[in-house]
């Protein structure tokens, strides 16, 4: 049985029986042990600051033993779980961040396809981007604002490369996230990178740095990487579209192109991406709206 956020203080703060209970409860979306988990997890929080604290005070007094500070460390454990019962403010922001509800539209505003308040786009959504390249006026702001700066290169390297100029967009929207996500450097200047090309061995030009996400096995992993970065969206553009041409490993992309789900796959199959999802998440992009 899981005790309450209320009862926290009638237990040890390191209970890790008590902490592993919790966890488990947790996992089925309870807020009540949500609540006693964040409670926990706070009084963890404060008896590592404590101890901290311990660890600065010089230790060599008359009435210091391995005793006093067994104690003391007993003590500062109980103190932690009774500033975490009163509360500190940090499970109140862990109870929020982790709701079910919060992570169900953190998840879904992460998804292409997907609207945070109204859920999965189905298949009368609009789409935010018509066969003409058009972006239907009915979309949101942001993505109207997307589609006016990127446009015009879309077009550009649709004529060099066939690939008609919505794939272009909604391939530069899913990399970008419509352009609110597009890489930046450290001191916060824009790459015009919207098609997240890294900046290998070969490339002579300029280069940013950023976290991105990599699957290894299926499996995501965090990591620092270094991407070209361009003086224009033009030239982000132009680059793809050259690259697209001369690497041998598209050729199958380019060749065809015309079918949305065609040229996702093309692009997976060819490793442009190691999400195992990025052919659906491109295909979905292209046919309906993502917000």
């Amino acid at each position: 049985m899981i005790r309450s956020g209320n009862d926290l203080a009638g237990k040890f703060a390191l209970d890790v029986t008590s902490v592993d209970a919790l966890r488990q409860s947790a996992r089925q979306n309870s807020p009540a042990a949500l609540k006693g988990a964040a409670q926990q997890f706070e009084a963890l929080f404060m008896n590592m600051m404590l101890k901290s604290m311990r660890d600065a005070t010089p230790q060599d007094g008359m009435f210091d033993s391995d005793q006093t500070r067994s104690f003391t460390t007993m003590l500062d454990q109980q103190l932690s779980q009774n500033l975490a019962t009163r509360g500190v403010g940090l499970a109140d922001v862990l109870v929020r961040q982790l709701s079910p509800k919060v992570r169900e539209q953190a998840a879904a505003a992460a998804a292409p396809g997907v609207n945070p308040v109204s859920g999965p786009a189905g298949p009368a959504a609009a789409p935010s981007i018509n066969d003409a390249g058009q972006v239907n006026p009915a979309r949101p702001k942001h993505v109207r604002d997307f589609h006016a700066a990127v446009a015009g290169h879309a077009e550009e390297a649709s004529r060099a490369t066939g690939i008609p100029a919505k794939f272009l967009i909604s391939q530069a929207a899913l990399e970008s996230g419509w352009g609110r996500h597009e890489i930046v450097a450290a001191d916060g200047s824009r790459s015009h990178n919207m098609f997240g090309i890294k900046a290998t061995a070969g490339w002579n030009g300029k280069v940013v740095e950023s976290m991105t996400t990599e699957y290894v096995n299926g499996v995501p992993q965090r990591r620092l990487e270094k991407f070209r970065a361009y003086d224009s969206y033009a030239d982000g553009f132009s680059d793809y579209a050259s690259m697209l041409r001369n690497n041998p490993r598209y050729q199958r992309v380019l060749a065809n192109a015309q079918d949305a789900s065609s040229f996702a796959q093309g692009l997976q199959r060819a490793g442009y991406a190691t999400d195992p999802h990025y052919a659906d998440k491109l295909s979905r992009i292209i046919r309906t709206t993502t917000v």
